[in-house]
């Protein structure tokens, strides 16, 4: 069986509520939304979870996988994979990982092994590369599922990270309609230059994601869970599921 389903999620350090403190209430139909989508991923009987998001070069990374929090604020570690004597591993994961892996931590136990992996992705990662790299992800013998870590714009507003930009809401809004749809095409073709001028950090991962359902070929449905853009960022929570 090839990939049996895949999820989108974002990864802001406030999704942790060690990180949000007081303002942990803000984003609760967030974690809840995420919950939902990772509770859901995990259903689905995949031998293997490939988390993607993005990160300072393209590489898969060394398992098992450990990480903390510490640079957002807060010194918690967070482990994906036992850690044998001998084995490093991957000793420090960026902020689309890592997030990654508190949700999947967050989450019910899988119903069957699972092994985990992880693949960070270059900001300016190009349209080709990812498509292609996601078509050869997963295994074409065992049942695996994907987890897409990212976010969107960051303009929308003028206290964004990114300031106001008109461009931005109608950008998300296809992205949105992209994911309720399952439209991988409608995934590949986000504008490399237009995603990093509005500060989107899923372009790349989602793009992955669009080339994994393509090559996995059948029909798709797709459904988005949470779409909001608190503190002037996109959010959006999806599911993808084979019809």
């Amino acid at each position: 069986m090839p990939l049996v389903a895949a999820a989108v999620c974002p990864h802001p350090p406030l999704i942790v509520p060690e990180l949000a403190g007081a303002a942990a209430p803000e984003l609760d139909d967030l974690r809840a939304a995420t919950d939902a989508a990772v509770a859901r991923l995990l259903a689905a009987g995949a031998r293997t979870v490939v988390v993607v998001g993005g990160g300072d070069r393209t590489a898969e990374l060394p398992f098992p996988y450990r990480g903390s929090f510490a640079p957002w604020g807060t010194p918690l570690e967070v482990r994906l994979g036992r850690h044998p004597a001998g084995i490093l591993g991957t000793d420090g994961l960026p902020l689309s990982l890592l997030v990654g892996a508190w949700l999947l931590n967050r989450g019910p136990r899988p119903q069957v092994p699972t092994t985990w992996r992880m693949i960070s992705l270059a900001a300016d990662e190009p349209v080709e590369r990812c498509a292609a790299g996601g078509g050869r992800l997963g295994s074409r013998t065992q049942p695996w599922a994907l987890l897409a870590m990212g976010d969107g714009s960051a303009c929308r507003g003028v206290k964004a990270p990114g300031y106001d930009d008109p461009r931005a809401e109608a950008y998300d809004e296809g992205v949105a309609l992209a994911l309720a749809g399952a439209d991988a095409d409608a995934l590949l073709g986000l504008d490399p230059v237009l995603s990093a001028e509005l500060r989107v950090a899923g372009r790349a991962p989602w793009q992955v994601l669009a080339g994994a359902v393509r090559a996995a070929g059948g029909d798709w449905r797709g459904d988005v869970s949470y779409q909001d853009a608190p503190y002037g960022v996109a959010y959006f929570v999806a599911n993808w599921e084979r019809s």
